[in-house]
């Protein structure tokens, strides 16, 4: 997803519903488990939404962001300036496979809805396993494949639905997102696969749970 049309519909999606239960989430996670969140890392940050959601919520936080979308950055960039949190939210260009931070080095480490974009995705998981700090915590969330194409479609009617009023260049708008909503369905992984990807890294099968009707969620912690 790097063409500016693709990083500019993806940054109009209403993503606040979505992002405010993540971070509620990965709050509430970290709380039972007494971790104090300080450095944190977003890998797919997109345009930054989640690491501004983050900062605005927890004043203690800084984020480094990374992402190897260049139109997506830099719409990042423009979001974090207006959000006025600059000094917080470092951005970086980087692949998620080679991150290029030390090992160990962040209390968590977190993503929403990249891993179905990565191919052999195994990869990213072992990554951001690898940067989480004793006693800090790796959450992932991304969506979780549907059991047969009517089942992507019924999805997509109700959270993208076909929009027929408003202009032309609207309606054009709405059908990329869908198209966008349903290719992602398309190429998400099942809980299982999740599973199967986590054990070489000792992380328990119960780390991953289906969260809402299209969505799974990886949280552990690190001893």
């Amino acid at each position: 997803m790097d063409t500016a049309e693709e990083a500019s519909d993806y940054d109009a999606m209403d993503h606040r519903e979505v992002n405010a239960r993540f971070c509620a989430d990965l709050a509430a996670f970290v709380a039972a488990r007494g971790v104090r969140l300080g450095r944190v890392l977003d890998v797919g940050t997109g345009t930054a939404l989640i690491p501004i959601e983050l900062c605005t919520r927890a004043p203690a936080v800084t984020v480094d962001a990374l992402d190897l979308a260049e139109h997506m950055l830099a719409l990042a960039r423009r979001n974090v300036e207006r959000a006025g949190l600059a000094s917080r939210i470092a951005l970086h260009k980087a692949d998620a496979k080679r991150s290029g931070f030390a090992e160990r080095s962040f209390s968590a480490v977190v993503s929403n809805s990249i891993v179905h974009h990565i191919p052999e995705p195994a990869g990213v998981l072992a990554e951001m396993w690898r940067l989480v700090a004793p006693g800090g915590v790796l959450f992932v969330r991304d969506l979780a494949r549907p059991d047969s194409a009517a089942r992507v479609d019924e999805l997509c009617d109700q959270y993208a639905p076909r929009v027929t009023e408003g202009d032309a260049e609207t309606r054009a708008m709405h059908d990329r997102q869908r198209a966008l909503f349903a290719a992602s369905l398309h190429a998400a992984l099942t809980a299982d696969e999740v599973r199967a990807m986590l054990a070489p890294l000792g992380i328990a099968g119960d780390a991953v749970t289906l969260t809402s009707d299209r969505h799974w969620t990886l949280s552990c912690a690190r001893p």
